[in-house]
């Protein structure tokens, strides 16, 4: 079974309340064995038009791992405080 890698760019608008985003992704990530291979650092844009301020990079055990991440309680909580803190760009993509 292929691994699944939760791909995300993220434009923070209001750090401070970002910060309350991170506390409960981290507890998301935590309960369904998400692995951090990236979590902000500096970006540097390379080509395109793409410069998002953050760059988050999840490697799961499968796709139906990183959905039951995303579609978790923990995570929806999660969500839900970063809806006036940044804007979201997030997919998954299944990888070797």
């Amino acid at each position: 079974m292929p691994a699944a890698y939760v791909v995300a760019y993220v434009d923070v608008t209001d750090p401070q309340q970002y910060e309350q985003y991170k506390v409960l992704s981290s507890r998301a990530m935590q309960e369904h064995g998400a692995e951090v291979l990236v979590r902000g650092g500096k970006v540097v844009p390379l080509e395109g038009e793409w410069q998002p301020t953050r760059v988050v990079m999840l490697k799961f055990g499968s796709l139906e791992a990183a959905q039951a991440f995303y579609d978790s309680e923990t995570y929806r909580a999660a969500r839900k405080a970063r809806e006036s803190a940044a804007r979201m760009n997030m997919i998954v993509v299944e990888g070797v």
